[in-house]
């Protein structure tokens, strides 16, 4: 059961944080909305993701799990950063805004290689993401449940970049209204304090 529970978290987080407005999302939309490539920007920022999330949780994460005695800082720390997420998260629902794709666009597959590339590991926030707050999130949990946790975590962004790369088409014009936007980030705000509630919970 806690392998499941594992997998579950390490999803809930990963989404939580993907959903969140970024030039990943836009880059992947745009390609959508253009039918250029779809596959190759969504393998592109999947792969990408997918091994960032690895180094979080069997570097960071492992190596944070070690420390036994840090364990309670950690979680405070950990869940002192997804409430702040969360309560950003509210703030911009207060004042949402549509999705703008601008004028991102790749001609060619070796320029939307590159520009996935460019938008995945040039973006300084996606390293906290996955390496910082998935890998310490990780840190509660060993051996089997532990790669239960990254499988989520991949998993979610898996589901996400080919959902919004090919659902593009009918996403757009929700994605585009600012209530659609309200509604997503009270959502992953909702998100992130049950996750840090659950990281908590055993130090009560």
């Amino acid at each position: 059961m806690s392998v499941w529970l594992a997998w579950a978290e390490g999803f809930g987080i990963s989404i939580g944080l993907i959903l969140a407005l970024g030039p990943q999302n836009v880059f992947v939309l745009r390609q959508g909305l253009l039918k250029k490539y779809v596959l190759v920007a969504c393998l592109v920022c999947f792969i990408s993701d997918a091994l960032l999330i690895s180094a979080g949780v069997l570097g960071v994460g492992k190596f944070l799990s070690e420390m036994e005695e840090w364990a309670p800082i950690i979680a405070i720390a950990s869940s002192s950063f997804l409430i702040g997420y969360g309560i950003l998260r509210i703030f911009s629902a207060m004042d949402p805004r549509g999705l703008e794709a601008g004028d991102i666009e790749s001609q060619t597959i070796h320029k939307t290689i590159f520009t996935g590339l460019a938008f995945t590991w040039l973006n300084p926030h996606v390293y906290v993401d996955t390496l910082i707050l998935i890998g310490g999130a990780s840190s509660r949990y060993l051996g089997s449940d532990r790669i239960s946790f990254a499988l989520g975590a991949i998993t979610a962004s898996f589901v996400f970049f080919f959902s919004l790369g090919y659902g593009a088409k009918f996403l757009s014009p929700i994605l585009n209204k600012p209530k659609s936007w309200m509604i997503i980030d009270y959502t992953i705000a909702g998100i992130m304090f049950i996750i840090a509630a659950l990281i908590m919970i055993p130090y009560f």
